[in-house]
């Protein structure tokens, strides 16, 4: 039992240690990718060229109300499934016995 909790504790390090990771590298890239702003770096240059207009044009996708729905029936099936789990665990676990 004892080796059991240590691979668990193990496994939730690796995990911590993962999604770290994984964070570290999405913000290493957006950080390399940006574009500077002026082009020669002088900073008395007053024309810096031909201004560019982005409109955002957004097709299909998924509306929040959806989003937001999807979400919270996730967070419902985990809270049901974690109070089975418990009941579970609890239904076959050993009564303490009194000392006597």
């Amino acid at each position: 039992m004892r080796t059991i909790k240590s691979v668990s504790k193990l496994g939730v390090v690796l995990a911590s240690l993962a999604v770290l990771a994984a964070g570290f590298t999405s913000s290493a890239s957006a950080s390399t990718t940006m574009i500077p702003v002026g082009g020669s770096g002088d900073a008395t240059a007053t024309d810096t060229g031909p201004v560019t207009v982005v409109r955002t044009v957004v097709v299909g996708g998924m509306p929040g109300w959806q989003i937001a729905l999807i979400a919270a029936v996730a967070a419902l099936v985990t809270a049901f499934a974690a109070v089975l789990a418990e009941r579970t665990r609890m239904a076959r676990r050993r009564p303490v016995r009194p000392a006597a």
